[in-house]
C-alpha cells in the first residue's frame, strides 16, 4: 500500500513517521520550505513511547506522478481547500481519504470535490507540536488513529488499511461507528478548546481557579448538542471525558490555545462555529460556547486589523 501524508506538521509528522519506522510506504506531501528543511535535518521524533529520526520521502505540489492507495489529511480545517487542489492528482478510482480533522464540515468538502465513495471517516488522539527546529514533540504519551466507513460497519479497505498500520506505533483502531467516534471526540474537543481558549489557562490552572462548574457547563452544552444530532455519547465515554476534564493539576490544553499564544489563525469556526450551527438548527442552547467562540473571533477579527 503506498500512503501520501498531506502535511508533516505535528500531526502528519507523527504518524507519517511512525508509519515509515515501521516500514511501510510512506511520502509526505509538504510545501517547498518543509520540504527543504525535512531534506537537510530528516524528519525527527521526540516522544515518551521512544525518540526517532526518518529521512522521508517528501514531494510538493506539482510532483505527484500518479494515484495513491491511501492519502491522509492531516491540515488545519483552514487549510483543507488548497491542500485538497495539490492533493487531487494523488486520488485515482481506488484510492480511500482518510482525513484526521476536527468536527464534520470537512467530510461534505472531501465528498464534493472527490466523491463520498473516496472518504472515510477518521479521529486522532496525540499531543504534539512543532519544535524550533522543525521536529515533532509528542507531549503526552497518549495516542491512537481511528477511521472506518461513514456509513459504518466494516470493509475490505478498512481492514487491509488496519493491516497496514499494525505494528507501527501509531494505536490503530477500525471502528464500525467512525461517525459516534467523531461526534465523541467533537464533544470533548470543543469543551477543552472552549474552556482553555477562553481562560487562556490549562485545565490544571482553571480548576485551581475555580473553574470546575465552567468546565462542566460546556462539557454540557457540548453533550447535548450531540444528543439532538442523534449522537448522544456513550456513557462510558462520557464518564471517562469528564474525568479528564476535571482532573486537578491537569495539563491538557487544546492545540487552539496553542495557536492562540503564538499568534496563529484557528479552527474555531470548524471546531466551535460548526457545532453552535447546529445546536442553533435544534434548539439547543450554547451560551458558554457562544462567549467562548466569540472570544476566539474577536482575536480572528484582532489580527486581521494588525495585518498578522
Amino acid at each position: 500500500m503506498r500512503m501520501l501524508v498531506v502535511g508533516a506538521g505535528a500531526l502528519g509528522g507523527y504518524f507519517g513517521a511512525r508509519l515509515a519506522e515501521a516500514g511501510r510506504d510512506v511520502t509526505f506531501l509538504v510545501r517547498p520550505a518543509r520540504a527543504r528543511q525535512l531534506a537537510e535535518r530528516g524528519l525527527r521524533v521526540v516522544s515518551p513511547h521512544g525518540d526517532f529520526s526518518i529521512v522521508p520521502r517528501t514531494v510538493v505540489a506539482g510532483e505527484i506522478d500518479g494515484a495513491y492507495d491511501l492519502v491522509l489529511v492531516a491540515t488545519k480545517s483552514y487549510g483543507l481547500a488548497a491542500a485538497m487542489e495539490d492533493f487531487a492528482p494523488a486520488v485515482g478510482p481506488q484510492t480511500a481519504i482518510l482525513p484526521t480533522l476536527n468536527g464534520m464540515r470537512h467530510l461534505d468538502a472531501l465528498a464534493a470535490r472527490f466523491g463520498a465513495e473516496h472518504v472515510l471517516g477518521g479521529t486522532v488522539v496525540v499531543i504534539a507540536t512543532l519544535g524550533a527546529e522543525g521536529e515533532v514533540r509528542q507531549l503526552m504519551p497518549m495516542q491512537g488513529l481511528t477511521f472506518g466507513e461513514i456509513a459504518g460497519g466494516s470493509s475490505a479497505r478498512v481492514r487491509a488499511i488496519l493491516e497496514f498500520m499494525q505494528d507501527a506505533k501509531v494505536g490503530a483502531r477500525a471502528s464500525d461507528d467512525v461517525m459516534q467516534d467523531m461526534w465523541e471526540k467533537w464533544v470533548v474537543l470543543s469543551t477543552l478548546a472552549g474552556a482553555t481558549c477562553l481562560m487562556r489557562g490549562t485545565i490544571g490552572d482553571i480548576l485551581a481557579a475555580g473553574g470546575r462548574e465552567t468546565i462542566l457547563a460546556l462539557l454540557e452544552e457540548s453533550r447535548a448538542t450531540a444528543a439532538s444530532c442523534g449522537r448522544a455519547p456513550r456513557p462510558a465515554f462520557l464518564e471517562s471525558a469528564t474525568k479528564s476534564l476535571v482532573t486537578d493539576g491537569s495539563p491538557a490544553a487544546a492545540s487552539m490555545l496553542r495557536d492562540m499564544e503564538a499568534g496563529r489563525p484557528t479552527e474555531a469556526d470548524h471546531v466551535l462555529g460548526d457545532l453552535i450551527t447546529r445546536a442553533d438548527q435544534h434548539g439547543v442552547a450554547t451560551p458558554l460556547l457562544r462567549l467562548a467562540y466569540l472570544h476566539l473571533r474577536t482575536y480572528a477579527a484582532r489580527r486581521a486589523r494588525e495585518g498578522s
